[in-house]
């Protein structure tokens, strides 16, 4: 994925952008027409001529005032929803890019730096349509219109407002590059970074306070803060200094206009609220083409933000991440699943040794294999092969079948991971579990706690509208697995792989809850898959794997 692809989803189809485009149009046309004819109408009054004569300037100057709001509030409307209309389809777009990578080759980014690019840098591309590609195209239609009018009530006059509107645009345009060029591009990242950093000390708050770090992490947050507002003042001065620049360039086309029109009173039936009426339409052109400068610079702002979304998701998925071959299966036989592994080795995206090699492992219904081995051994890296998460050499079947020759999507349905740090969302027990099995009532979910052993538990804290916390920061470690371990049972998974189940676990509990743990999840044709670095009762499994 690259820039031009975010671009393109995120500008709406001609058919939505239209109406929006052409309703700013007019409006804007409504905004200079209300001028002029204002003007005229002011200037032609003065010389007390029959009211007949004004009669066509004031419904002239009724009609453009309603037209003036009428046709904006219509084109925020239209404007801003053809925008909002695109931005689902760009962050689902980025999200099915992102699917085949996930999670190991996404290894590299940090949490809250992720984010900001699916959030925040996404929803900068709204502007593309808004701030950038309809104004330009508002501001360079209704200057070209107000050009030509102009130029036909007085030739010199249109030279002057035609250079005027040129040479702003050039100025301003320059002026705004030169002031906040940098602080434009840089401000995603920036907050990107910010928000990375307030992500990290969020997460960690409790280890920085207990080792007494937690001042020096909010000093180098502040002092992410500080660069990201600098980066917005020096934005905010350059978008000030091009607003000046422009209302002092129309101020001057206008003087300039009077020069040369007031020598032409009287000539050819050039009269006083003509001269007005030209002197006064570039106010308001200026007003409407003042857009154009600032669309340069949101333009920045959402090139930065695009390539920043668009270096998330990698053209090409990583080596070391599994992709479907064209004609996999979708779907195993019946019957009960079994693995078999031969000569497997793996190694992590961006790495250039394995991470594992040469693993020899039988999975049949109703094992209970323990994987130990040392930090750094490949235990972590086994249980992603065995859910494809991770690419491998040698041979890994299922029933008999090449994972290779099978969608990813089929190999998880039969085999799933408890992983050493489960992921629990914001919400309450119920919802954290349904997603599981959308279908299963309160009564199912109750007994596949109390399978787990937190039936009990569950019940003394309200039943399942409990709420867990922000990535479980409400329920200790062992009763995040065990809940994790509860939706893998909903779930029915055939083959299911503990990854160290007790890594946030007091070790007096840790033997408890590899006992609970196997015991709930064990079954006549169920295989359990734990991987540990700590000693297991050798009564609970069947045979050990050492790496």
């Amino acid at each position: 994925m690259n820039r031009s692809d975010v671009i393109r989803l995120a500008q709406p189809r001609l058919r939505r952008f239209a109406p929006g485009a052409l309703l700013g149009l007019v409006s804007a046309l409504c905004a200079v027409g209300l001028l002029a004819t204002s003007a005229y109408l002011i200037t032609k009054a003065a010389e007390q001529p029959p009211i007949l004569y004004l009669s066509a300037a004031m419904v002239a100057v009724r009609a453009f005032a309603l037209g003036r709001a009428a046709f904006r509030y219509v084109e925020r409307l239209a404007s801003h929803d053809a925008a909002f209309a695109t931005m689902p389809e760009l962050r689902v777009g980025v999200y099915e890019r992102l699917v085949p990578v996930s999670p190991d080759g996404l290894g590299s980014s940090r949490r809250g730096d992720l984010l900001t690019r699916l959030v925040a840098d996404v929803d900068e591309q709204q502007n593309l349509p808004l701030r950038v590609v309809q104004p330009l195209v508002v501001s360079g239609l209704t200057a070209v219109a107000a050009v030509v009018a102009v130029w036909i009530l007085l030739p010199a006059a249109g030279v002057v407002l035609l250079a005027g509107l040129v040479f702003a645009a050039a100025l301003g345009t320059a002026a705004n590059s030169w002031v906040s060029s940098r602080a434009e591009r840089e401000l995603a990242g920036l907050r990107g970074g910010y928000q990375a950093e307030l992500a990290d000390y969020l997460a960690n708050l409790d280890t920085l306070v207990a080792y007494g770090a937690a001042s020096g992490a909010r000093a180098s947050l502040a002092e992410a803060d500080a660069r990201l507002t600098r980066a917005l003042i020096r934005r905010s001065a350059g978008a000030g200094l091009t607003a000046a620049l422009v209302t002092l360039i129309a101020g001057a086309v206008t003087v300039l206009i009077l020069l040369a029109g007031i020598p032409q009173l009287g000539v050819g039936g050039f009269e006083g609220p003509t001269l007005a009426l030209v002197a006064l339409v570039p106010l308001a052109v200026f007003e409407v083409f003042g857009m154009v400068p600032l669309a340069w610079g949101a333009w920045r702002q959402v090139a930065a933000s695009a390539d920043r979304i668009a270096s998330v998701v990698p053209d090409s998925v990583p080596d070391g991440i599994p992709v479907d071959r064209p004609g996999a299966a979708n779907e195993l036989p019946g019957g009960p699943v079994s693995l078999r592994l031969r000569e497997v080795s793996a190694r992590w995206p961006g790495e250039r040794r394995d991470a594992l090699s040469g693993v020899d492992l039988d999975v049949r219904p109703g094992d209970r294999i323990l994987v130990r081995g040392a930090s750094g051994a490949g235990k972590t890296t086994l249980a992603h092969v065995l859910v494809r998460f991770l690419e491998h050499g040698g041979s890994y079947r299922v029933n008999g079948i090449e994972v290779r020759d099978l969608q990813q999507d089929a190999v998880r349905t039969v085999v799933g991971l408890c992983e050493q740090s489960p992921h629990l969302f914001d919400d309450d027990i119920r919802q954290n579990l349904l997603f599981a099995r959308e279908a299963a009532s309160d009564d199912e979910l109750l007994a596949v706690l109390d399978r787990v052993g937190l039936g009990e538990w569950v019940r003394e804290r309200g039943g399942l509208s409990a709420r867990v916390g922000e990535h479980g920061s409400l329920v200790s470690g062992g009763q995040a697995q065990r809940i994790a371990l509860a939706r893998a049972l909903l779930a029915g998974f055939p083959v299911l792989v503990l990854d160290e189940p007790t890594a946030n676990v007091d070790a007096d509990r840790a033997d408890a809850l590899v006992a609970d743990l196997l015991a709930a999840a064990s079954g006549e044709e169920r295989a359990v898959v734990v991987i540990s670095h700590t000693p297991v009762p050798p009564e609970l499994v069947t045979h050990t794997l050492r790496l």
